[in-house]
């Protein structure tokens, strides 16, 4: 069997090393006689991985004390109206900085529970930068204060976590979640869907501040209630099984890798090779983000003649590079570089790209 090169900007390429090993376990499970995904979610041997998991998230990302890790499912999008339901009253002000297409429709979905205020947006300049921070209009009576931390489509990054003061930072961090170091302290709230860094899609990992469950703005039924979740341990109902074991053999990749300063060094370097392509090619690879905005998870970019990126989409594809067409709300080449993705993939890519040049220049 041959592998294709996997940009796919999600669900995206999963650590082999993960995939060989689920793949080994899949109709014995540690000797259970059956998968995973066929055991009693409240067995001793599940739950012993649940915790085994939690802990190597824990430690991976420093999690401090005071803090609850969930793992929820209905995907980061169910969660745009979620956060609001249980962190926000009627009516309550939520902001919003928006710097891409998926901080649009976390406002959106947001405003039937909140009211949702777009502080600040880079919307004029076609989402190619972060607002300037000296533009946000926040409100410090605010239910929260909501950033996307890597647009996927826009190929947006923050380099940097704001200050918002008392209020709450919440962040939907699915694609960049586990790519570099990060300081739990500074949010409230961290949601992000699994299918990019985490695992397969369908799971949400989750780590919210305790005292924010304290928080009781409406009725709702147990089962969206996050305070409900916590004390259940995620297994309010039957959890994902499937997803939440994959992202602890994730979780232990990471690990045996060296953590997330390696995977930092690494995504760097990835990054760096084809951000080098592009913008080494004279022009005929056009990417518009402006520098210290740009994304080390996902790396947009236009041909010089846009009538030739489906002759690119094919060509690479018949190479043995898959997924880079770009999202249909932009276009374009889109190249996602998450965990899993090698710097010799990216290297393959980027020759790729200048013989694709010299053919078609």
């Amino acid at each position: 069997m041959s592998r294709a090169w996997n940009f796919s900007a999600g669900p995206a390429a999963l650590p082999e090393a993960v995939l060989q090993r689920a793949q080994r376990e899949l109709l014995d499970w540690g000797g259970a006689r059956a998968s995973v995904m066929e055991v009693s979610h409240r067995g001793a041997a599940f739950m012993d991985m649940a915790a085994r998991a939690e802990a190597d998230l824990r430690g991976l990302l420093g999690v401090p004390s005071g803090y609850k890790v969930l793992f929820l499912q209905g995907g980061a999008t169910q969660h745009f109206a979620q956060v609001p339901m249980n962190l926000a009253a009627d009516g309550q002000r939520a902001d919003y900085i928006i710097n891409g297409h998926w901080g649009e429709k976390a406002a959106s979905e947001g405003a039937f529970y909140a009211a949702t205020h777009v502080a600040a947006s880079s919307k004029a300049d076609g989402y190619t930068s972060i607002p300037e921070r000296a533009t946000w209009d926040l409100d410090p009576r605010a239910a929260y204060v909501h950033i996307t931390t890597n647009e996927t489509i826009h190929g947006i990054e923050w380099r940097d976590i704001p200050e918002v003061g008392d209020v709450p930072l919440v962040a939907d961090m699915s694609s960049d979640i586990l790519s570099h170091p990060l300081d739990v302290s500074k949010f409230g709230l961290i949601y992000a869907g699994a299918q990019k860094n985490i695992g397969p899609s369908g799971l949400v990992v989750m780590i919210v501040r305790e005292d924010l469950l304290q928080r009781r703005p409406r009725p709702l039924p147990r089962i969206f209630r996050y305070a409900e979740q916590a004390a259940a341990h995620s297994m309010l109902n039957t959890p994902n099984t499937w997803g939440w074991y994959l992202a602890g053999l994730t979780f232990q990749w990471l690990r045996e890798q060296g953590g997330l300063v390696e995977m930092e060094r690494r995504n760097r370097a990835k990054a760096e090779w084809l951000y080098a392509a592009v913008d080494g090619s004279g022009g005929y690879y056009r990417n518009r983000v402006q520098v210290a905005a740009r994304s080390r998870m996902n790396v947009i970019f236009n041909l010089h003649d846009t009538a030739l990126e489906p002759v690119f989409v094919a060509a690479a594809d018949q190479a043995g590079f898959m997924a880079l067409k770009g999202h249909r709300a932009l276009g374009g080449i889109r190249v996602s570089l998450y965990n899993a993705v090698t710097l010799e993939a990216v290297q393959a890519l980027c020759g790729f790209m200048a013989e694709f040049q010299r053919c078609h220049g």
